[in-house]
């Protein structure tokens, strides 16, 4: 069976990614691109006796490489074999797609273009002549339906004809008189130059732009010393354009554009009204923007948990039986406290949440096929630009993040410009996860029983104010760089579909379970092992590893009002997982909650309570959340920097918290 390997281009919300799942289904692969944050996914499926294998580049507006996704889309069209590059067009905004169309039409690529949402376009009184924009642009095009499916067996028909007849579809392109006569001087001056599979047309422009990468490659080639001539070139244009060297193929492009849209395109005189600028007039109004925000933000949440919760419990209740089953069968001794503790009680604290991750990844996906996703980053990207020096999408990760701290790292991929990712990443620990909120729930119960709610929501409050003022420290500081702009589109509203939803919600939320469910798993075995060893101690105990640990650092906390081992121990678990800090008291205590609830009172205050509260609110997030950090950011550094900052920020405001009350009478 013959191989072929297919990328698939496009601007963002054009209906590639529901391309890409009606072809590849469940059969796909998810990672990062090597070297790099930006993830890469790859799909395959057979077809008329061919194995194809597709892979679904960033979605991009265009390839000059100002973000790590342009950067990545280029170099895959350019540097990766591949046999077709099919190039999604969203129909009712043709114009603005074709910018992207013409720059890998001038990479050589061999295109085929998929023509979507042709039926909104004509409802919008945009007719597309087929067969001309085929002639006009010497490429293949097929109309296609990415949410039906339909279209999409003629198109990768199409493309497989066009993998056997392969064209450069650079040699069509014109720039006008003055560029192209200048494009072919500087071709000239580089015969020797190679960049992957570029032709010389496209090198010539790109050292015309002055581009890094090829001006790279050209200070190493034979003919380097030619660079000079260009540079001569370059300022010779700008001066008989009166323009920006950059800006003049921009116009040339778009002058380009408008030929074809005036040969094979017909608009209406007047454009009416959609129900999507009307829906638009209301949710993102600069007064009601926010507010309805919050309120489908309330209810994604609602929704979460009132569906999610009796299917966690049932999970939960499974786990419990299982052990209850294994019980006697096992027997007492360390292989049971192994496979009961170590292994079913770690791995069933994460599994748990798996209908809750499921069922928020299964909501977020229908809004964000409705269209409503892009309106919220749209609404909040003021306030968070001048809170936090943060475009709007860091808003996303950041509400990702109070149901878990994972799922809203994993979500920074989706910020294009490398600083405001770093910094949303190094700010999330200080969101307060859901796992945080049975530590909340007991401590108040004990020390703050009519002030319960307030309580916890002034820990809430103090995660996000932290949150807040660590993203603007490090966005004045280490990325003291200018955010990059924030471009979004914002689609038509569209009915989403239900397998396009289920895909996206088993596409993440797998992810979530390969990330975290092994990180807890080996975390679980390893405290079972260190809580359990020198062989013949009590488990947990003072005399085990974990003990001694915990009674050797204990010291530290003693200023902010807990410097005793079981509360040391109880956070060296809670690294693990937050809600281990809870069954660790127990543990270590031998009583279950009620009895917890009497014991605290013996070892906290009410002060010491609320500093220890800030505390687990602010320190190390879990190793899941620490695991996806170092993945999202595939760096050690960064890494070792939250770690540093979450465990200071934590120890300060505790300090604060616990001494301050002091000074002022409280106990």
């Amino acid at each position: 069976m013959e191989k072929l390997k297919f990328l698939l281009a496009g601007n963002p919300n054009v209906g590639k990614s529901s391309v890409f799942n009606n072809l590849t289904g469940m059969k796909q692969h998810v990672g990062n691109w090597p070297g790099k944050t930006v993830e890469q996914k790859s799909g395959s499926f057979e077809f008329d006796n061919y194995e194809i294998e597709m892979i679904d580049l960033p979605g991009n507006y265009s390839l000059t490489p100002y973000s790590v996704e342009e950067q990545v889309s280029r170099d895959a069209i350019i540097h990766e074999e591949n046999d077709a590059v099919i190039n999604i067009i969203d129909a009712e905004n043709i114009q603005r797609n074709l910018y992207l169309t013409l720059q890998i039409m001038e990479t050589g690529a061999n295109v085929v273009l998929g023509i979507n949402l042709l039926d909104y376009a004509e409802d919008a009184g945009i007719k597309i002549n087929i067969k001309k924009l085929e002639e006009t642009l010497g490429v293949p095009a097929v109309v296609i339906d990415a949410r039906e499916g339909t279209g999409l067996n003629e198109l990768i028909r199409t493309s497989i004809k066009a993998a056997r007849h392969p064209t450069d579809n650079s040699k069509g392109l014109t720039y006008g008189f003055e560029l192209d006569d200048h494009i072919n001087e500087v071709k000239e001056l580089f015969p020797n130059l190679k960049v992957g599979s570029a032709p010389k047309s496209w090198i010539a422009v790109k050292l015309l732009e002055g581009d890094d990468e090829v001006l790279d490659l050209a200070e190493e080639s034979p003919d380097k010393e030619n660079l000079r001539k260009v540079t001569e070139i370059r300022k010779h244009l700008e001066s008989i354009l009166n323009d920006n060297i950059d800006d003049a193929f921009i116009d040339a492009r778009y002058g380009e554009i408008n030929g074809i849209i005036n040969k094979c395109i017909t608009k209406p005189k007047s454009e009416k009204s959609t129900l999507t600028d009307k829906i638009d007039r209301i949710v993102t109004n600069k007064y009601l923007g926010i507010p309805i925000f919050l309120v489908v933000i309330y209810l994604v949440f609602y929704l979460t948990y009132t569906i999610g919760g009796p299917y966690q419990d049932l999970i939960d209740a499974g786990f419990s039986a299982l052990i209850d089953y294994l019980t006697p069968m096992l027997g007492d001794g360390l292989v049971s406290s192994f496979v009961l503790n170590g292994v079913i009680g770690g791995v069933g604290s994460i599994l748990t949440f798996i209908p809750i991750i499921f069922i928020l990844f299964f909501l977020l996906s229908l809004i964000e096929d409705v269209g409503y996703l892009a309106r919220a980053a749209f609404v909040i990207d003021r306030a968070m630009y001048k809170i936090m020096g943060l475009s709007g999408k860091a808003f996303i990760p950041m509400i990702l993040g109070f149901g878990c701290d994972v799922t809203g790292v994993m979500a920074t991929r989706t910020l294009s410009n490398e600083s405001d990712r770093i910094s949303t990443m190094l700010a999330l620990p200080f969101i307060s996860c859901s796992a945080r909120i049975p530590i909340y729930a007991l401590f108040t119960a004990v020390f703050f029983t009519q002030n319960q709610t307030e309580v916890t929501f002034a820990l809430y409050i103090l995660g996000m104010i932290i949150a807040i003022i660590v993203a603007k420290t490090l966005k004045g500081t280490v990325f003291a760089e200018e955010s990059a702009p924030f471009i979004m589109e914002l689609p038509p509203y569209r009915l989403p579909t239900l397998k396009s939803a289920t895909l996206h919600m088993w596409e993440r939320g797998s992810l979530f379970i390969k990330k975290a469910g092994t990180i807890i798993l080996g975390t679980s075995i390893l405290v079972w092992l260190l809580g359990n060893l020198p062989p013949g101690v009590e488990e947990g105990s003072i005399n085990s590893i974990i003990g001694i640990i915990g009674n050797a650092i204990a010291p530290i906390f003693a200023p902010l009002g807990f410097g005793f081992w079981q509360a040391a121990v109880a956070l060296v678990f809670g690294i693990m997982a937050k809600e281990i800090v809870v069954s660790t008291f127990g543990t270590l205590f031998g009583v279950g909650d009620e009895g917890i609830s009497a014991v605290l009172p013996t070892l906290f205050t009410p002060l010491s309570s609320l500093s220890f509260m800030v505390f687990v609110l602010l320190y190390v997030p879990c190793f899941a959340c620490l695991g996806a950090i170092k993945e999202e950011s595939n760096s050690w550094k960064w890494l070792g920097a939250c770690i540093a900052i979450c465990c200071i920020t934590a120890y300060v405001c505790a300090f604060i918290v616990y001494q301050g009350g002091l000074l002022l009478g409280f106990t």
